[in-house]
């Protein structure tokens, strides 16, 4: 049972010289070392930290969340000479990846060390390890002086937090402390690649797409458990369980540009005619002509159709405003599947929980 408990919230200027002797960062880590839960701020999203090697800890995440205990953690560390304490062994590959995209959104799969904390890996004998490029983060984990577990900080199910006011909305009275460093930047989690086969398969894709991960290795491969409920025993975080939703009802649809846009006005009457408050999720391209037609109650513009990576950095601040909205009823269109449009259909699909249709 979760006891009600007082939140402390500090905030953070990223750009103070030295991060890990401030006062905030100093009293958080402090929590961390004391076996506490802690929010703070990624390059990716707000992700909920506790010590990788205490069970104790650990176990506070997932009560926390309210997160299934089969659902595995990511271990964040702050500099390299930490990854020895995490794993057991780093392929060739492996090394090529961490000098191209550490710090920054890359998970990789990796034999684990016994140290690490059975709960963080669900059991597996892998781990996921990344090193999160978002000075607040980094600081915080190295004036911790351990890896950090710590998947999204939200409500287990709900979108993942871009912003401290939304990880307050979901955990306040749950966890120890926040520490509000501003929003996050690319909106989406981390891309996880397994390193223990070869070739190297991603599980999730995220913040380093496909086509940068295929530049480095040559050969890549997909998952074909991207879709829901394909992993019995998942091994990345996000594999199993219905992800990022919104409260009310969301749909996709797929199909050439007008036929989509029929779709979608025929399924919003519809939703209107049985009481529905309406939502709609366009980009900046067509937001006018959507605000302008009276086909929903709400419709909120997510990032541009030709730069995928801004659709990433907003659609969780989007779904959330439709809760904040009440919207009980959305539609949106399919994106293209490519660079960071993989990891934007990844996260639309888990969120309408499969629920797709062709125009």
């Amino acid at each position: 049972m979760l006891l009600p408990m007082v939140t402390k919230m500090w905030t953070v200027d990223k750009g103070v010289e030295d991060l890990e002797t401030c006062a905030q960062i100093v009293d958080a880590a402090r929590l961390i070392q004391q076996g506490e839960v802690v929010a703070f701020p990624t390059e990716t999203v707000y992700g909920l930290g506790a010590d990788a090697l205490s069970n104790q800890a650990v176990e506070k995440i997932f009560v926390a969340k309210g997160r299934p205990s089969d659902n595995p953690l990511i271990v964040h560390i702050g500099r390299i000479g930490q990854l020895e304490t995490v794993v057991s062994q780093v392929t060739d590959d492996a090394k090529r990846l961490i000098e191209a995209f550490w710090p920054g959104p890359l998970t990789l799969i990796l034999p684990k060390q016994d140290t690490v904390a059975d709960l963080v890996t669900a059991g597996l004998e892998t781990v996921g390890v990344r090193m999160p490029d978002h000075p607040v983060a980094l600081s915080l984990i190295n004036a911790a002086g351990m890896p950090i577990a710590a998947p999204s900080a939200n409500l287990s199910g709900k979108p993942s937090p871009t912003t401290a006011q939304h990880v307050r909305g979901d955990l306040e009275g749950r966890i120890a402390a926040i520490v509000d460093g501003g929003a996050t930047g690319v909106g989406v989690e981390s891309t996880v690649i397994d390193m223990t086969v070869k070739p190297a398969m991603i599980l999730r894709p995220g913040g380093v797409t496909f086509e940068q991960l295929q530049a480095v290795l040559g050969t890549v491969e997909i998952d074909p458990a991207f879709l829901l409920g394909a992993e019995e025993s998942p091994r990345s975080p996000g594999m199993k369980y219905t992800h990022y939703a919104p409260e009310g009802e969301l749909w996709l649809v797929n199909g050439e540009r007008e036929a989509v846009r029929k779709r979608m006005e025929s399924m919003l009457r519809e939703a209107r005619q049985m009481g529905c408050k309406t939502g709609v999720l366009v980009t900046s391209e067509n937001a006018a002509e959507w605000e302008g037609s009276g086909c929903a109650d709400a419709v909120l513009s997510c990032g541009s159709l030709s730069d995928l990576g801004s659709v990433a950095r907003d659609l969780y601040g989007v779904l959330r405003q439709f809760d904040s909205l009440g919207v009980q009823f959305m539609v949106a269109p399919v994106f293209p599947r490519k660079g960071m449009g993989l990891a934007v259909m990844n996260r639309l699909e888990k969120a309408a929980g499969g629920r797709v249709v062709t125009a």
